[in-house]
């Protein structure tokens, strides 16, 4: 995995760009752990930018207890995520006996906060009820 670039993917995710350290660790860790495919994401997309380095080129400021992305840190990620112009080698895959259902995208902490209010939202709804009219 390389670690400059899931630093730029999970602040990126946070409003402001902004995250606690401990959030950050957390996001972080649940990435590292979650398999092969983000490892190889980030491995790939870290070619693109083989000199990266997140502190010294200022695309991350550290401040209070936190890390935050900053604008030519939002630009360099934009540019490491943008297709190439030309084709890129595509590795053969052997042929399946049997398409699987495709995986869930992984979803970011910013994405996952909002699902999860409106999951709350819809269940008080639920136990309170439709309040019938009074005519």
């Amino acid at each position: 995995m390389n670690f400059q670039v899931t630093v730029l993917k999970v602040l990126v995710s946070y409003p402001d760009g902004f995250a606690v350290m401990a959030d950050l660790k957390r996001d972080m860790a649940i990435l590292a752990t979650s398999g092969r495919d983000w490892a190889e994401r980030t491995k790939r997309l870290g070619t693109r930018v083989p000199d990266l380095d997140i502190f010294s080129q200022a695309l991350v400021e550290r401040l209070n207890g936190g890390w935050r992305i900053t604008q030519k840190g939002r630009a360099v990620l934009e540019f490491i995520e943008a297709r190439p112009c030309g084709p890129e080698p595509v590795a053969e895959e052997a042929p399946s006996a049997r398409p699987g259902p495709a995986a869930p995208a992984l979803r970011l902490p910013a994405q996952r906060g909002r699902r999860r209010r409106e999951c709350r939202q819809r269940r008080r709804i639920a136990r309170e009820g439709v309040q019938p009219n009074a005519s």
